[in-house]
């Protein structure tokens, strides 16, 4: 067997617990911009981890106000950053493959803007390698373009890699790279 040449992370729910700074980030948006308040149970449940392309119809957004309401929420998510919960233990793991030459690359659905201030806010901006945003690619999770991506800049083959994911969206996104692919099911 090659050793792992490259690891490579999903962010929201795996790396780092940050429901609640989406939800409120977003919720703060949609009342802002479309007058009406989110659930949090079913943002939690149905929308959390997905594309915001996808998830913000089923919040009574309309076709007209998406782009409106992820940019707000973009600008709003820094307000939040107190809310978000570490992985320590999954960021243990990432320092130690780190320390044994492995390339380290994020990849999230979410914006580079908040990636960027999620990891500075932590400290752990200079860890990655590579971050891969739904700005980097066309298509986003379930797709596997993200980790495609990753792998190609790397020059990385799919014995040489290792994904760490949480949910079935970054799992089915995961498993056409054939890869090793390790499910986070809880912090």
């Amino acid at each position: 067997m090659n050793t792992i040449k490259l690891a490579m992370f999903d962010l929201d729910g795996t790396l780092f617990d940050t429901s609640m700074s989406n939800f409120y980030s977003y919720y703060d948006a949609v009342r802002s911009l479309c007058g009406h308040e989110i659930d949090k149970d079913f943002f939690l449940t149905k929308c959390y981890s997905r594309n915001y392309r996808s998830f913000l119809p089923d919040l009574g957004v309309g076709e007209s106000d998406i782009k409106a309401v992820h940019d707000l929420k973009i600008k709003l998510y820094s307000g939040y950053l107190d809310t978000i919960k570490v992985n320590e233990k999954l960021i243990y793991i990432a320092k130690l493959l780190r320390n044994e030459g492995c390339k380290l690359a994020i990849v999230t659905t979410g914006s580079k803007v908040n990636t960027e201030e999620i990891l500075s806010y932590f400290g752990y901006g200079e860890l990655f390698d590579l971050l891969v945003t739904q700005e980097t690619v066309n298509t986003a999770k379930p797709a596997p373009d993200g980790y495609i991506y990753a792998m190609e800049y790397f020059g990385a083959d799919a014995d040489e890699c290792m994904i760490f994911e949480d949910s079935d969206v970054g799992v089915a996104s995961a498993l056409p790279c054939k890869t090793g692919v390790m499910r986070i099911l809880s912090f």
